[in-house]
């Protein structure tokens, strides 16, 4: 098992491993009860974690990092190509339908 990515936020590391799931890789969110103790620890100890079940699976799985991270820079809506719906920029699985964008 690898630390793969640190996400911003619960919802952020959630999203993050459901694109790598959409790629066939496991992985699994760490820390998601953590920032209770935000007083106590510091915040880069309790930051969500997605991390890869599978080393062997790193170098796809960072490609789909650097894909959704690329994704999250460019600016205007996505049209989904499955449904037609209307996304935000930063938005990697459609609302709509829940397909990947």
């Amino acid at each position: 098992m690898q630390r793969l990515y640190v996400a911003a936020h619960i919802h952020e590391a959630h999203l993050v491993r459901g694109l790598l799931a959409a790629a066939g890789i496991d992985a699994r969110v760490l820390n998601e009860y953590a920032p209770g103790a935000g007083g106590e620890l510091p915040l880069t100890e309790i930051a969500p974690q997605v991390w890869i079940d599978d080393d062997g699976d790193l170098a796809r799985a960072r490609r789909v990092i650097e894909d959704y991270e690329r994704a999250a820079t460019t600016g205007g809506a996505q049209r989904c190509s499955a449904c037609g719906e209307e996304n935000p920029p930063d938005f990697a699985v459609c609302w709509h339908c829940q397909r990947p964008l």
